[in-house]
């Protein structure tokens, strides 16, 4: 029985999943999170390094345990995102819908990350955030800009939602870690 069998099988038992929060900066990564796990989010500033929060979570009658790693987006630290990667189970991508001006460095950005190796088995979330603005970009222009249909290396979904009214949000986590869930956990 190798390494990540018996890995696989400790996370079964205790539906713990990791997830891997990235995006530019100012696209609302950390505002998602603690509107996710109902935190005040009145007071928020820039991530600088790394936020971990960890709250239990129930999909379809099953208890998970979400282990969210926020990294800050800022163009100088997005060369330690790598340091982020191991056993990252769901890739969560922010993207501010309204900053067009930024999107193409925002599909390269996502371009590279889903390049890597240590990322290769993670399922993609994308969030069209901040759709709450007037100059929001709806979904499916995020999408074509991100070119996803043409990604064929992981699972992936869009979702318009606003972290400041918390508009879809749970729904996007949901579907998340059903898909992991199908991949990783043997469910009862």
């Amino acid at each position: 029985m190798g390494l990540h069998t018996i890995l696989k099988k400790l996370k079964q038992k205790e539906h713990e999943v990791r997830l891997l929060m990235l995006g530019l900066d100012n696209a609302g990564k950390t505002t998602v999170v603690k509107r996710f796990c109902g935190e005040d989010i009145n007071t928020i500033s820039p991530t600088y390094g790394f936020n971990i929060k960890t709250v239990e979570h129930e999909v379809d009658k099953y208890g998970y345990k979400l282990n969210i790693w926020d990294v800050g987006g800022q163009n100088s630290l997005r060369s330690y995102w790598r340091n982020y990667f191991e056993c990252t189970d769901g890739l969560i991508w922010v993207v501010d819908s309204a900053d067009a001006d930024r999107l193409r460095d925002c599909q390269q950005e996502l371009k590279k990350l889903l390049e890597e190796e240590r990322l290769a088995g993670a399922t993609l979330l994308v969030f069209a955030n901040k759709q709450d603005l007037p100059e929001a970009l709806s979904a499916e222009q995020i999408k074509e800009i991100l070119d996803l249909n043409s990604l064929k290396t992981h699972h992936w979904y869009i979702l318009p939602c606003s972290a400041v009214d918390r508009r879809e949000s749970c729904e996007g986590i949901d579907w998340l870690i059903r898909d992991i869930a199908a991949r990783i956990f043997t469910l009862e």
